[in-house]
């Protein structure tokens, strides 16, 4: 349940790690800044997937780096503030150590959620609605078991350095085209959220994955909010309990 007078933020697609360490470094410590400029208002932090452009936890090792982001989220925990993390294309071998070590749950799948009277329906975005066959398929070896046991058996050294490179290969290539609004007829996220709302009624889509800061109205009270990205536009959504709009962060 949303504090009286508190604010809820959702914000996705840091990719730390990409495409190199300097640049990974000055969006890390710009996104720590902006938590710093939110911090008195915030009830809660949603961060909706690919907050790092290559995440595995080994059963004793995890990803070297972004220690002051990490810092960051424990701060607030210990603050009372909640935070909900979800995995996304890029960050999808979560285990235990958010849990843990930050008491941050992990969501791998989408979730609905009431806040305030609104409901909202809450995921990362990738694999849904139609299209993206090739993805789907690869997304479902990555998550098989027995495909996660063979990588773990990989020094991390080896397996984080590889997987790290195809990670950000992979992000990279999009290049600007992956950015072009494509129209409600082929966007796959608002093909997927209208298809929701024949079953269920949502105030509100949240989603991440698409790299562009979107507000959709999809009818007279359902809304797509696609959360954009800190690599090229700082964007991230503030819900005042109330309505949840699309905001930038810029600095003065």
């Amino acid at each position: 349940m949303q504090q009286v007078g508190k604010h809820t933020f959702f914000a996705s697609d840091l990719h730390l790690g990409a495409p190199n360490w300097s640049q990974s470094r000055e969006r890390e410590d710009r996104f720590i800044r902006w938590m710093n400029s939110i911090e008195a208002d915030a009830a809660a932090l949603y961060l909706v997937g690919d907050v790092f452009d290559f995440w595995f936890e080994y059963n004793t090792v995890v990803p070297k780096g972004f220690i002051r982001l990490l810092g960051k989220l424990a701060e607030w925990r210990a603050k009372g503030i909640e935070i909900v993390l979800f995995s996304g294309n890029h960050d999808l071998w979560y285990r235990e150590y958010f849990v843990d070590e930050l008491d941050i749950p992990v969501h791998h799948h989408p979730i609905q959620l009431q806040l305030g009277d609104k409901q909202f329906f809450i995921g990362h975005g990738d694999g849904l609605g139609p299209g993206d066959h090739g993805y789907k398929f690869l997304k479902r070896v990555f998550t098989n078991p027995l495909c996660k046991w063979a990588f773990r058996w990989l020094h991390p050294d080896i397996g984080v350095r590889m997987a790290s490179f195809w990670s950000r290969r992979s992000r990279l290539s999009q290049g600007s085209e992956a950015e072009q609004y494509l129209g409600e007829d082929e966007e796959w996220l608002i093909l997927f959220a209208k298809e929701q709302l024949k079953e269920r009624h949502y105030d509100y889509f949240v989603f991440g994955h698409r790299h562009l800061p979107l507000d959709i109205q999809l009818d007279n009270s359902s809304k797509y909010i696609n959360l954009g990205d800190w690599i090229n536009y700082n964007s991230y959504a503030v819900f005042d309990g109330k309505e949840l709009h699309l905001r930038y962060f810029e600095e003065t």
